[in-house]
Protein backbone atom coordinates (compact mmCIF):
# COMPACT_ATOMS: atom_id res chain seq x y z
CA UNK A 1 0.00 0.00 0.00
CA UNK A 2 1.37 3.30 -0.45
CA UNK A 3 2.08 6.10 0.75
CA UNK A 4 0.00 9.33 0.33
CA UNK A 5 2.04 12.62 0.48
CA UNK A 6 1.61 16.11 0.17
CA UNK A 7 4.88 18.36 -0.72
CA UNK A 8 3.75 21.97 0.30
CA UNK A 9 5.97 24.28 -0.78
CA UNK A 10 6.69 26.90 -3.84
CA UNK A 11 6.68 25.39 -6.85
CA UNK A 12 10.35 26.17 -7.80
CA UNK A 13 11.54 23.59 -4.91
CA UNK A 14 9.13 20.64 -6.55
CA UNK A 15 11.34 19.54 -9.45
CA UNK A 16 14.43 19.61 -7.13
CA UNK A 17 13.16 17.52 -4.55
CA UNK A 18 10.81 15.33 -6.10
CA UNK A 19 13.79 13.05 -7.43
CA UNK A 20 15.83 13.07 -4.79
CA UNK A 21 12.63 12.47 -2.32
CA UNK A 22 11.10 9.43 -4.79
CA UNK A 23 15.32 7.98 -4.59
CA UNK A 24 15.03 8.31 -0.86
CA UNK A 25 12.14 6.78 -0.24
CA UNK A 26 12.67 3.57 -2.25
CA UNK A 27 16.32 3.24 0.20
CA UNK A 28 13.62 2.79 2.49
CA UNK A 29 11.49 0.53 0.10
CA UNK A 30 8.41 2.77 0.81
CA UNK A 31 6.27 3.19 -2.20
CA UNK A 32 5.04 6.51 -2.13
CA UNK A 33 1.99 8.68 -4.41
CA UNK A 34 1.91 12.55 -4.66
CA UNK A 35 -1.59 13.79 -3.92
CA UNK A 36 -2.64 17.20 -3.84
CA UNK A 37 -4.76 19.29 -0.83
CA UNK A 38 -7.94 18.83 -2.84
CA UNK A 39 -7.34 15.09 -1.19
CA UNK A 40 -6.64 16.34 2.06
CA UNK A 41 -8.68 13.95 3.86
CA UNK A 42 -6.23 11.18 2.13
CA UNK A 43 -2.52 12.95 3.09
CA UNK A 44 -0.61 10.55 5.20
CA UNK A 45 2.17 12.97 5.67
CA UNK A 46 2.72 16.73 4.78
CA UNK A 47 6.65 17.96 3.43
CA UNK A 48 6.27 21.65 4.55
CA UNK A 49 7.83 25.20 4.07
CA UNK A 50 6.85 27.64 5.81
CA UNK A 51 6.38 30.28 2.70
CA UNK A 52 4.26 27.91 1.33
CA UNK A 53 0.63 28.68 0.58
CA UNK A 54 -0.61 26.23 3.13
CA UNK A 55 -1.97 27.60 6.22
CA UNK A 56 -4.80 25.39 7.28
CA UNK A 57 -4.31 22.19 8.21
CA UNK A 58 -7.48 21.40 9.75
CA UNK A 59 -8.69 19.44 6.51
CA UNK A 60 -5.70 16.94 7.52
CA UNK A 61 -7.71 14.78 9.38
CA UNK A 62 -5.29 11.59 8.61
CA UNK A 63 -2.32 13.19 8.45
CA UNK A 64 -0.01 11.92 10.33
CA UNK A 65 2.78 14.27 10.85
CA UNK A 66 4.08 17.65 9.13
CA UNK A 67 7.86 17.06 8.24
CA UNK A 68 9.32 21.18 8.01
CA UNK A 69 11.69 21.79 4.79
CA UNK A 70 13.58 24.15 7.14
CA UNK A 71 15.33 24.45 10.91
CA UNK A 72 13.16 27.27 12.16
CA UNK A 73 9.56 26.79 12.88
CA UNK A 74 8.71 30.04 14.64
CA UNK A 75 5.90 30.81 11.10
CA UNK A 76 3.83 27.35 11.84
CA UNK A 77 4.61 26.13 15.53
CA UNK A 78 1.72 28.70 16.62
CA UNK A 79 -0.78 27.82 14.26
CA UNK A 80 -4.04 26.82 15.50
CA UNK A 81 -5.01 24.92 12.98
CA UNK A 82 -1.61 22.14 13.79
CA UNK A 83 -3.22 19.65 15.86
CA UNK A 84 -0.64 17.01 13.91
CA UNK A 85 2.89 16.30 15.15
CA UNK A 86 5.46 18.86 13.60
CA UNK A 87 9.40 17.93 13.04
CA UNK A 88 11.79 20.35 12.52
CA UNK A 89 14.31 19.85 9.50
CA UNK A 90 18.15 18.92 11.16
CA UNK A 91 20.11 17.39 8.57
CA UNK A 92 23.71 17.18 7.82
CA UNK A 93 24.40 19.27 5.11
CA UNK A 94 22.57 22.34 6.83
CA UNK A 95 24.80 21.70 10.10
CA UNK A 96 28.06 21.62 7.60
CA UNK A 97 27.32 24.92 6.07
CA UNK A 98 26.80 26.79 9.21
CA UNK A 99 29.74 25.70 10.57
CA UNK A 100 31.89 26.96 7.62
CA UNK A 101 30.10 30.14 7.97
CA UNK A 102 30.47 30.97 11.56
CA UNK A 103 34.34 29.01 11.46
CA UNK A 104 34.68 31.04 8.24
CA UNK A 105 33.81 34.53 9.81
CA UNK A 106 35.04 34.32 13.35
CA UNK A 107 38.78 33.29 11.88
CA UNK A 108 38.68 36.28 9.77
CA UNK A 109 37.91 38.86 12.76
CA UNK A 110 40.50 36.80 14.96
CA UNK A 111 43.45 37.29 12.34
CA UNK A 112 42.20 40.52 11.20
CA UNK A 113 41.69 39.54 7.35
CA UNK A 114 39.73 42.94 7.08
CA UNK A 115 42.85 44.93 7.59
CA UNK A 116 44.20 43.48 4.92
CA UNK A 117 41.95 43.37 2.09
CA UNK A 118 42.06 46.73 0.99
CA UNK A 119 45.29 46.35 0.56
CA UNK A 120 48.14 48.13 3.09
CA UNK A 121 49.72 50.98 0.70
CA UNK A 122 53.39 50.17 1.31
CA UNK A 123 52.85 50.96 4.84
CA UNK A 124 54.21 47.93 6.67
CA UNK A 125 52.14 47.50 9.63
CA UNK A 126 52.27 44.82 11.61
CA UNK A 127 49.55 43.61 13.77
CA UNK A 128 50.19 40.37 15.06
CA UNK A 129 46.46 37.94 16.19
CA UNK A 130 46.65 36.77 19.95
CA UNK A 131 46.67 32.92 19.65
CA UNK A 132 43.11 31.33 19.35
CA UNK A 133 43.87 30.16 23.47
CA UNK A 134 43.27 33.86 24.40
CA UNK A 135 40.40 34.86 22.83
CA UNK A 136 37.22 33.90 24.34
CA UNK A 137 33.71 33.10 22.12
CA UNK A 138 30.22 32.88 23.91
CA UNK A 139 27.81 30.75 21.41
CA UNK A 140 24.44 31.46 22.41
CA UNK A 141 22.45 28.66 21.46
CA UNK A 142 23.58 24.93 22.34
CA UNK A 143 21.39 22.76 20.06
CA UNK A 144 22.36 21.03 16.72
CA UNK A 145 23.98 23.98 14.98
CA UNK A 146 25.03 25.93 18.00
CA UNK A 147 26.63 22.78 19.42
CA UNK A 148 28.27 21.79 16.09
CA UNK A 149 30.15 25.15 16.17
CA UNK A 150 30.62 25.69 19.34
CA UNK A 151 32.68 22.39 19.40
CA UNK A 152 34.11 23.38 15.98
CA UNK A 153 35.58 26.50 17.30
CA UNK A 154 36.45 24.20 20.74
CA UNK A 155 38.88 21.99 18.30
CA UNK A 156 41.07 25.49 16.80
CA UNK A 157 41.76 25.84 20.20
CA UNK A 158 39.18 29.13 20.93
CA UNK A 159 38.18 29.80 24.61
CA UNK A 160 34.50 28.60 24.05
CA UNK A 161 31.46 29.41 26.58
CA UNK A 162 27.82 28.39 25.30
CA UNK A 163 25.04 29.19 26.85
CA UNK A 164 21.41 28.25 26.66
CA UNK A 165 18.00 28.43 28.80
CA UNK A 166 18.20 24.83 30.12
CA UNK A 167 21.24 23.11 31.55
CA UNK A 168 23.32 21.29 29.24
CA UNK A 169 26.84 19.50 28.96
CA UNK A 170 29.20 19.65 25.78
CA UNK A 171 32.23 18.71 25.31
CA UNK A 172 35.09 20.58 24.83
CA UNK A 173 33.62 24.25 26.65
CA UNK A 174 32.11 25.07 29.79
CA UNK A 175 28.30 25.69 29.46
CA UNK A 176 25.87 28.29 31.01
CA UNK A 177 22.03 28.71 31.89
CA UNK A 178 19.45 30.99 32.42
CA UNK A 179 19.56 34.50 33.00
CA UNK A 180 23.20 34.57 35.31
CA UNK A 181 24.52 31.93 33.31
CA UNK A 182 24.42 34.17 30.08
CA UNK A 183 25.53 37.24 32.13
CA UNK A 184 28.73 35.22 32.94
CA UNK A 185 28.90 33.59 28.90
CA UNK A 186 28.41 37.11 27.91
CA UNK A 187 31.33 38.72 30.22
CA UNK A 188 34.37 39.86 28.48
CA UNK A 189 33.21 37.30 25.12
CA UNK A 190 35.39 38.78 22.36
CA UNK A 191 33.25 36.83 19.89
CA UNK A 192 29.30 36.19 20.45
CA UNK A 193 27.63 33.83 18.08
CA UNK A 194 23.69 33.98 18.20
CA UNK A 195 22.04 30.78 17.60
CA UNK A 196 19.14 30.70 19.31
CA UNK A 197 15.77 29.64 18.24
CA UNK A 198 13.19 32.71 17.78
CA UNK A 199 11.00 32.94 20.15
CA UNK A 200 9.23 35.70 22.39
CA UNK A 201 12.03 35.00 25.21
CA UNK A 202 14.78 35.52 22.67
CA UNK A 203 13.57 38.29 21.11
CA UNK A 204 16.12 40.72 21.26
CA UNK A 205 18.22 38.65 23.97
CA UNK A 206 21.27 40.67 22.42
CA UNK A 207 20.03 44.00 23.98
CA UNK A 208 22.46 46.97 25.30
CA UNK A 209 22.66 45.46 28.57
CA UNK A 210 24.20 42.54 27.47
CA UNK A 211 26.09 44.13 24.58
CA UNK A 212 27.86 46.01 27.35
CA UNK A 213 29.46 42.38 29.18
CA UNK A 214 31.32 41.95 26.06
CA UNK A 215 34.60 42.96 25.70
CA UNK A 216 35.27 46.25 24.39
CA UNK A 217 35.88 46.16 20.71
CA UNK A 218 34.49 42.73 20.41
CA UNK A 219 32.31 41.21 17.62
CA UNK A 220 28.71 39.97 17.12
CA UNK A 221 27.99 37.50 14.71
CA UNK A 222 24.44 36.23 13.81
CA UNK A 223 23.44 33.76 11.52
CA UNK A 224 20.75 32.62 14.34
CA UNK A 225 17.52 34.78 13.84
CA UNK A 226 17.05 38.19 12.93
CA UNK A 227 15.23 38.94 16.00
CA UNK A 228 17.80 37.85 18.74
CA UNK A 229 19.53 41.44 18.11
CA UNK A 230 17.95 44.82 19.19
CA UNK A 231 19.26 46.34 16.19
CA UNK A 232 19.06 50.26 17.70
CA UNK A 233 21.70 48.75 20.62
CA UNK A 234 23.79 46.84 18.30
CA UNK A 235 24.03 50.15 16.15
CA UNK A 236 24.95 52.31 19.17
CA UNK A 237 27.33 50.22 20.61
CA UNK A 238 29.14 50.23 17.22
CA UNK A 239 29.14 53.88 16.78
CA UNK A 240 30.11 54.01 20.63
CA UNK A 241 32.90 51.41 20.03
CA UNK A 242 31.56 48.96 22.60
CA UNK A 243 31.18 46.36 19.51
CA UNK A 244 33.82 47.10 17.44
CA UNK A 245 32.28 44.85 13.89
CA UNK A 246 29.12 42.90 13.30
CA UNK A 247 28.77 40.16 11.01
CA UNK A 248 24.91 39.52 9.86
CA UNK A 249 22.85 36.85 8.32
CA UNK A 250 19.46 37.33 9.51
CA UNK A 251 17.15 40.13 9.85
CA UNK A 252 14.05 41.09 11.33
CA UNK A 253 12.78 42.28 7.82
CA UNK A 254 13.97 39.96 4.75
CA UNK A 255 15.04 41.24 2.15
CA UNK A 256 16.75 43.79 4.35
CA UNK A 257 15.19 47.19 2.82
CA UNK A 258 17.30 49.06 1.02
CA UNK A 259 17.45 51.79 3.61
CA UNK A 260 18.28 50.37 6.39
CA UNK A 261 21.29 51.98 8.35
CA UNK A 262 22.86 48.39 8.44
CA UNK A 263 23.45 48.60 4.50
CA UNK A 264 25.77 52.01 5.15
CA UNK A 265 27.26 51.25 8.43
CA UNK A 266 30.96 51.00 8.11
CA UNK A 267 31.05 48.70 10.98
CA UNK A 268 28.63 45.60 9.62
CA UNK A 269 29.10 43.70 7.25
CA UNK A 270 26.16 41.96 6.11
CA UNK A 271 25.32 38.13 4.13
CA UNK A 272 22.10 37.66 2.73
CA UNK A 273 20.94 35.01 4.50
CA UNK A 274 23.52 32.27 3.29
CA UNK A 275 24.93 31.38 6.34
CA UNK A 276 23.22 28.02 6.20
CA UNK A 277 20.12 26.53 3.32
CA UNK A 278 18.57 23.48 3.84
CA UNK A 279 20.26 21.15 1.52
CA UNK A 280 17.87 19.07 -0.90
CA UNK A 281 19.92 16.00 -1.26
CA UNK A 282 20.84 15.20 2.42
CA UNK A 283 17.06 16.89 3.40
CA UNK A 284 15.47 14.24 1.38
CA UNK A 285 16.91 11.60 3.27
CA UNK A 286 15.78 12.98 6.74
CA UNK A 287 12.50 13.45 5.28
CA UNK A 288 12.83 9.32 4.38
CA UNK A 289 14.06 8.62 7.56
CA UNK A 290 11.36 10.23 9.42
CA UNK A 291 8.68 8.93 7.38
CA UNK A 292 9.90 5.22 7.65
CA UNK A 293 9.87 5.68 12.01
CA UNK A 294 6.43 6.81 11.43
CA UNK A 295 4.88 3.95 9.21
CA UNK A 296 7.04 1.40 11.36
CA UNK A 297 5.27 2.91 14.75
CA UNK A 298 8.95 4.63 15.75
CA UNK A 299 9.05 7.79 17.39
CA UNK A 300 9.61 10.60 14.88
CA UNK A 301 12.67 12.63 15.04
CA UNK A 302 13.44 16.45 15.56
CA UNK A 303 9.54 16.70 16.98
CA UNK A 304 9.56 20.85 17.43
CA UNK A 305 7.42 21.62 20.88
CA UNK A 306 5.32 24.22 20.92
CA UNK A 307 5.50 24.82 24.56
CA UNK A 308 9.27 26.15 24.00
CA UNK A 309 8.19 27.71 20.53
CA UNK A 310 10.45 25.39 18.68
Amino acid sequence: MSIRLLFAATAARWPVYQPLLESAFARHGLIVEWVTEGAAAQVDYIIYAPDSALTDFTPFINCKAVLSLWAGVERIIDNPTLTQPLCRMVDTGMTEGMVEWVVGHVMRHHIGVDRYVPGLNGDWDRVIPPLARERKIAVLGLGQLGTACAQALAALNFRVEGWSRNPKSREGMVCHHGDAGLQLALSEADMAVLLLPQTPQTDSILNAQRLALMKRGGVVLNPGRGPLVDDDALLAALDDGQIGHATLDVFRIEPLPPEHPFWHHPKITITPHVASETRPITAAQVIARNIAHGEAGEPFEFLANPAQGY
